[in-house]
């Protein structure tokens, strides 16, 4: 057996052996006691995914397409900001009730 992945934490690890799983790969998830050892502080590093040696490319190539798919924290462009299109029109209502308060 070979580490595929060596994972963050073991839950991250259960959650990429279960996707090898999922595709025919059987997955062996060690560190559990290692882990333990820390308390309940999720220690990193100490959880790893094993596979079978004739099984390592394929699980790889398929932890390489999972990881390439996971979310990135994305900032929101300028243009799309709710906020300032909140002020502007907040603006606008402004401009145009003061208008009519002006003209009445």
């Amino acid at each position: 057996m070979q580490i595929a992945y060596r994972a963050r934490d073991i839950t991250e690890a259960h959650i990429v052996a279960g996707m090898l799983g999922a595709h025919g790969i059987d997955a062996h998830v060690g560190g559990h006691y290692l882990q333990g050892a820390m308390g309940e502080i999720g220690a990193a590093g100490f959880s790893n995914v094993h596979v079978d040696d004739e099984d390592v490319f394929r699980a790889r190539a398929l932890i390489d397409e999972y990881e390439s798919d996971r979310p990135v924290p994305a900032t929101k462009p300028a243009d799309q900001d709710t906020s300032d299109q909140y002020a502007r029109w907040f603006i606008v209502v402004l401009i145009v009730g003061l208008w009519l308060l002006w003209r009445f």
